[in-house]
């Protein structure tokens, strides 16, 4: 069950905290790095590049320094206090416990301490040969035990892993494996860069084999050959022809579905392309009674086959809804909820977002805010799934008196909210139990620019409406259907037939 607590957040002091604050420098690692899991994560790299700075400024500083000058005092300040920040900050970066964390802090203090000494000390107390052998100790103290809150201080307290811990360690198990091995998230994320920047994650490569023959092949990014010539060529230039005339023909065509393997056509057999079918539909667009623009797309055997999703203050607005179906509805993705499915899609806004939507079209959840990569949505909805329960939801009336809900992590960061206002607290409470129920068995689905989802209405029927990947609804069945079969029935006869469509007024 979800914890129904107040504001106050619950934290678990032997462990490094989670990210936190929203400062400048954490949106700019968040932006430019990614989602950083603790706050020691963002200071541990800061500190790190702190570090780099002043280690290369106390070398720039020493080489024109004179001995026993005040310039060659500054330098090995920076010095000094840049090997600090160097060693420290790889170190509070990792997932240690909170107190291996402060023993790292204890020791970069205690090098600082003796940093400023070494201020108060130089030149007079400080030996040309041998420095202050004092301070030289204490700064190596600080060092060793930045050592020993990075290696040993976790490995003497290792012991017996609590529940707590274990599943904790679990959690961490999980977003690893996830991130390690996101092949589908990488399939993903490449069809949406192609849909956006039409540009190609692949390669053909020209090569000659071992025994002297000219082949292609071509090869995507991450190694995996995609394809290739399937035989080779006595001549280099008949090779290349060979792939260029793939690079021509490849987009575009069409596929032939063929039962087995001794039903493919002769090698030699030729065949005319398919030419493209015209519209056996046409798109009508009208006024309804309200003075508001719709349209619908209705088959020449006069049965509408699809609706607008809503009505438009005027008539162009209409016509570029129909444009936005006509470009989105031919490669539309299919998404199934069983009973629910969190939709991965990208806004307007080109950030990356999740909502949780029921088999019956309704939306339960949305992420309540946008992330730069779409790794970082699918974690997000990873955390959810997987650490539900330790979890706080909070019911709440919003300033125009609806009420609402979301979904805070241990560290008080927002999951989840409601997407939507209620008109009384327990039509809110109603919604907190649906997402409950449903959230930790949901599949994840990715959206394009847009998707047709397959849903089931209040009545039992089959119905489907396609959705823009900014959430607006740009058609819909119409009417509901007695199985999913006639409902995808009707998606593919919309895909015929809607992009060669014509408009009539």
């Amino acid at each position: 069950m979800v914890k129904w607590w107040p504001r106050e957040v619950v934290r678990d002091d032997n462990m490094a905290t989670e990210s936190t604050t929203d400062g400048a420098l954490n949106r700019w690692y968040r932006s430019r790095i990614g989602t950083a899991t603790t706050d020691d994560e963002v200071r541990g790299y800061w500190l790190f590049a702190l570090g780099v700075v002043l280690g290369v400024a106390g070398i720039l500083l020493f080489v024109p320094s004179e001995s026993a000058g005040a310039l060659r005092q500054w330098a090995v300040v920076a010095a000094a206090t840049g090997l600090v920040c160097v060693f420290a900050g790889p170190i509070i970066r990792l997932p240690l416990k909170r107190g291996a964390t402060l023993f790292v802090y204890a020791g970069a203090a205690i090098c600082l301490v003796a940093v400023a000494w070494f201020v108060l000390a130089y030149p007079y107390d400080w030996s040309p040969q041998t420095g202050q052998p004092t301070i030289v100790v204490l700064y190596s103290l600080g060092l060793l035990a930045m050592g020993l809150g990075g290696v040993f201080v976790p490995l003497l307290t290792t012991g017996v892993v609590g529940e707590d811990e274990h599943e904790a360690l679990q959690s961490e198990a999980e977003d690893l494996r996830h991130s390690v091995s996101d092949t589908e998230a990488d399939e993903s994320d490449l069809a949406a860069q192609l849909r956006a920047l039409r540009q190609s994650q692949a390669r053909f490569e020209l090569y000659e084999d071992k025994g002297g023959q000219y082949r292609w092949r071509l090869r995507h990014r991450n190694g995996n050959v995609i394809a290739d010539g399937g035989e080779g060529y006595t001549q280099k230039h008949n090779a290349q022809k060979g792939m260029q005339s793939v690079q021509r023909n490849a987009l575009g065509a069409t596929v032939l579905h063929v039962e087995s393997e001794t039903d493919l056509p002769e090698a030699e057999e030729s065949f005319e392309p398919v030419e493209e079918t015209p519209s056996q539909a046409s798109f009508e667009l009208y006024e309804d009674n309200a003075g508001e623009f719709r349209f619908r797309l209705r088959h020449d055997n006069g049965n509408v086959i699809a609706d607008g999703g809503e009505g438009y203050t005027s008539r162009s607005g209409a016509r570029t809804a129909i444009e936005r179906i006509q470009e989105y509805v031919g490669p539309a993705d299919y998404l199934q909820f069983d009973p629910t499915g969190f939709e991965i899609y990208r806004d307007s806004a080109s950030e990356w977002r999740w909502r949780l939507v029921h088999r019956n079209g309704n939306v339960l959840a949305d992420s309540g805010e946008g992330y730069s990569r779409r790794r970082d949505a699918r974690r997000a909805v990873n955390r959810i799934r997987s650490n539900l329960d330790d979890m706080t939801v909070e019911v709440y009336e919003d300033a125009g008196d609806e009420y609402r809900w979301h979904l805070e992590s241990a560290n008080g960061r927002l999951m989840a909210d409601s997407g939507e206002g209620y008109a009384d607290r327990g039509g809110a409470e109603d919604a907190v139990e649906r997402f409950e129920t449903y959230a930790s068995e949901a599949s994840v689905l990715d959206v394009g620019r847009a998707a047709f989802e397959l849903f089931e209405d209040s009545a039992g029927d089959a119905r489907w409406r396609l959705r823009h990947r900014n959430g607006n609804i740009l058609a819909d069945a119409g009417q509901g259907y007695a199985d999913r079969t006639r409902a995808r029935e009707g998606i593919e006869s919309v895909k015929r037939h809607a992009p060669n469509a014509d408009t009539e007024e």
